[in-house]
């Protein structure tokens, strides 16, 4: 049950708890007869002071609670229906019959079923009363039996008046936090398009003067550091297309990409990947393939590329025959090493998705 529908719930409790005791104390108490009329109206009381405890607090009255009031209930009915002449059932003198009724509905308005069947079995006890004196007319029978199905179908009636607008305000609740998880859902997605549009235009900005230099020959496509510019430039765009797609594991995904076009370049690499995919921030993933991008385009003939990820941990290192990088990282969420290993290199980038 949702925050909205507990809290239009509670409001109905105490509005019938509140009807409830005007009813006993305004209604009923000025009808009270003998002993057994003031005890079957304190065992109402009580229960009805027991209930609004919970009540009161906007709390559902807890399952034996309500179990042993109903029993309470019921038996103080039949206590002070018994008391009453079988002529006079349902009459002005019959305090109790339609009381009860609301006190079940007081305990028992979470639980719809059980309280319709409590109020069935409520006017079933007083109708018993009537059965089991001396046989009377059918006109008093059938005037005696409209008048307690009035009393039962008014308050089922609102018994379920009370559920369908709990339902329908259920409804509206879900619908409007449907549409703010859309309304989330577009400005993300918004979000997402703007951050891609400017990425692919700062890359295109960066990309442009390397294509104008190979048109211009002002840069040799047969000098190594034109090669390797070119190298990067590519896989920062294959890179960055794999970014923007929807895949089970984007890290993967990504680290992948880079993977391909190093191996189209000629480059044999391996890969090997442990752990299971955790989330992980789109900065956060560009960080730890940065690195890797550098890896692979200083890399002369192979590498050796590594995923591996930890509840708390993500790294991303490769081993290559080509030069060490720098170790800047730039925002600093990714840690990035880079150690010389004879003629060989190792590049680690390690972010910590649960800082110490």
């Amino acid at each position: 049950m949702s925050e909205t529908e507990d809290r239009v719930l509670g409001g109905c409790r105490i509005a019938v708890l509140l009807a409830t005791a005007v009813i006993q104390a305004g209604l009923s108490l000025p009808r009270l007869g003998d002993t057994a009329d003031r005890f079957a109206f304190t065992a109402l009381a009580v229960v009805l002071v027991v209930a609004a405890w919970w009540v009161l607090r906007w709390k559902p009255v807890p399952w034996p609670v309500a179990l042993a009031g109903a029993v309470v209930v019921l038996a103080a009915s039949t206590v002070a229906v018994r008391a009453l002449p079988p002529d006079r059932l349902l009459g002005g003198d019959d305090w109790a019959s339609g009381l009860a009724g609301w006190h079940l509905l007081v305990l028992l308005l979470d639980r719809p079923a059980l309280a319709m069947g409590a109020l069935v079995l409520q006017m079933t006890l007083t109708f018993s009363r009537q059965i089991g004196s001396a046989p009377a007319e059918r006109g008093e029978i059938g005037a005696l039996v409209i008048v307690g199905l009035s009393v039962l179908t008014f308050q089922a009636a609102t018994l379920a008046l009370i559920r369908v607008v709990n339902r329908r305000v259920g409804e509206a609740a879900e619908a409007s936090a449907e549409r703010d998880r859309q309304a989330h859902r577009k400005a993300l997605a918004e979000e997402r398009e703007a951050d891609q549009r400017n990425r692919f235009a700062g890359q295109l900005g960066a990309t442009l003067p390397l294509l104008a230099g190979l048109a211009d020959h002002t840069l040799d496509p047969r000098d190594e550091g034109v090669r390797r510019r070119c190298a990067l430039a590519a896989t920062q765009l294959r890179r960055l297309f794999a970014e923007n797609d929807d895949v089970p594991d984007p890290l993967l995904h990504e680290v992948s990409a880079c993977v391909d076009l190093a191996e189209r370049r000629g480059l044999t690499v391996t890969l090997a990947v442990s752990g299971e995919p955790a989330p992980i921030p789109t900065g956060v993933r560009r960080e730890l393939t940065g690195p890797l991008m550098t890896a692979l385009v200083a890399a002369r003939s192979r590498a050796r590329v590594s995923v591996l990820r930890t509840d708390d941990e993500i790294r991303v290192a490769a081993i290559t025959d080509g030069e060490p990088g720098a170790t800047a990282n730039g925002s600093g969420l990714v840690d990035v090493e880079w150690h010389a290993l004879g003629e060989r290199s190792w590049m680690e980038a390690k972010w910590r998705s649960r800082p110490n």
